[in-house]
């Protein structure tokens, strides 16, 4: 049996295009971090700098005192990491009983959770913000945290999982004297633990970079977000520092790329297992 060639002429080209586009994805970033630390007269040098001219580090002092930067950030955290717990117990549940129980009318529920994927969230905004009055909520993070905790996309995949575990676990948890819930929790939660991170990644990454929910429903500078804060450092009409603006997108990307760091075998799993057929 021949040996495989690890240096091959066509892999090295492979590698080359793909550092390459490493290189060209992580430009951006460097231009963000590099004209944090600027003076705010270099900030548009042609051509663009990747790599910081000074070092101005009272960019990020200022960013926490200009704004309560600190709290837009904590208040981003309870939200996102909420989001993340309330959203997966209540999709995982949902795919659950869509995927392993069979009940009268499952098929139509579904493709109605299916069809809340066809409408864009702005046009329910109204409807949602009436919803948030009535139950009180206007100016509370919950307002923030409850329109997210139903994500069809994340019941769709996370049915697409479960569907493939084979049944003879199910039944052998029922032969142990496993109930309904017990199944759910001691047999099928740990087979999709892949997807449940995924969904718990992309709920969080969302919930932390949400806009329009904040500036809809929060109206006190105590209780807003991050994107908030972000959207506050441009000052008014604009005229706040851009090296102190990036100074705070710097500051707010630290979490996601994290995230993704620690969890990217895991998302790559949960995305390869949604394409698996039962």
């Amino acid at each position: 049996m021949s040996k495989t060639k690890i240096f091959s002429f066509p892999q090295i080209i492979l590698n080359f295009v793909l550092a390459a586009g490493c290189i060209v994805a992580l430009l951006p970033f460097m231009w963000i971090f590099a004209t944090s630390l600027r003076h705010p007269a270099e900030s548009f040098r042609m051509p663009p700098s990747f790599f910081p001219t000074s070092f101005q580090w009272e960019n990020y002092y200022t960013v926490f005192t200009t704004f309560p930067f600190a709290r837009f950030i904590t208040n981003s955290m309870i939200v996102s990491s909420a989001v993340v717990v309330l959203s997966v117990i209540v999709s995982s549940l949902a795919a659950f009983s869509f995927a392993r129980i069979d009940f009268k009318g499952k098929n139509i529920i579904f493709m109605v959770f299916m069809a809340g994927l066809m409408i864009p969230g702005s046009a329910t905004m109204i409807s949602l913000f009436l919803v948030m009055a009535q139950l009180g909520l206007v100016g509370s993070l919950w307002a923030l945290i409850l329109p997210a905790t139903i994500n069809p996309l994340h019941i769709f995949l996370m049915r697409q999982v479960m569907m493939t575990i084979p049944k003879s676990y199910e039944e052998s948890a029922e032969i142990d004297g496993c109930r309904r819930l017990g199944i759910y929790w001691y047999v099928i939660l740990p087979m999709s633990k892949p997807i449940l991170i995924l969904a718990g990644l992309q709920a969080f990454v969302a919930s932390w970079n949400n806009f329009i929910g904040p500036l809809i429903f929060i109206s006190e500078w105590n209780r807003m977000t991050l994107p908030i804060g972000l959207r506050g450092l441009l000052g008014f009409m604009g005229t706040g520092s851009i090296s102190v603006v990036l100074a705070g997108v710097a500051v707010s990307l630290v979490v996601p790329v994290l995230l993704f760091v620690f969890g990217q075998r895991h998302f790559v799993e949960g995305i390869a297992l949604t394409g698996v057929k039962s």
